[in-house]
């Protein structure tokens, strides 16, 4: 599978966000405050004549969209990899690729490809203290047929929706994560 063919057919930065109807206002608030260190942005710099590219499967209504999303953009601005956004529901065939755990399609999955459109690395859809975070709170909730089920999942979602939209630490794990990531897959090898 050539993946330049599924980067060609993505949305850009400015297309994805002009469409968004959800969480719109929210990532934009993010990629706004967040702001890499500057060990990330040497390293990411160092990392610019890879010409990568990144496919983002996405998701507005999604809220690890919301924090991750923002992140990558500003991960990909400092190491001047293009980004093309593909929503999920619309492309399950490349989504089915790349599922979570094997069996679930979570979003975001970001795909680092080069020019020649071979994977280089795959992230997402959390960073791991995120997961973390998401597990524990996740565990704190009753059983699923409980009759207070649906009202504590709530409460929950919102506790982590307000902790995407503020916890700097939050941001910068996944920023760590991503580049990791990078790293990770040899991506500044020689240079």
């Amino acid at each position: 599978m050539n993946l330049n063919n599924w980067f060609d057919k993505g949305l850009t930065k400015d297309q994805y966000i002009e469409k968004m109807s959800v969480n719109k206002d929210e990532m934009l608030s993010i990629y706004e405050r967040f702001h890499l260190n500057e060990d990330d942005i040497t390293f990411l710099e160092r990392i610019q004549e890879k010409n990568l590219k990144v496919i983002v499967l996405s998701e507005d209504w999604c809220g690890d969209a919301l924090v991750n999303n923002p992140i990558l953009l500003k991960v990909a601005e400092a190491a001047n990899i293009d980004v093309r956004f593909l929503l999920r529901d619309e492309n399950l065939e490349l989504m089915d690729q790349y599922l979570t755990n094997g069996t679930s399609r979570a979003i975001p999955i970001y795909i680092f490809i080069d020019q020649d459109g071979n994977e280089k690395a795959v992230w997402g859809p959390r960073s791991q203290k995120l997961q973390k975070l998401v597990e524990k709170e996740r565990a704190q909730l009753p059983a699923n047929d409980a009759p207070d089920f649906e009202e504590k999942q709530a409460s929950m979602y919102k506790q982590l929706r307000t902790a995407y939209l503020n916890d700097e630490s939050i941001w910068e794990s996944i920023a760590y994560s991503i580049i990791s990531t990078l790293k990770r897959n040899d991506l500044h090898h020689k240079l």
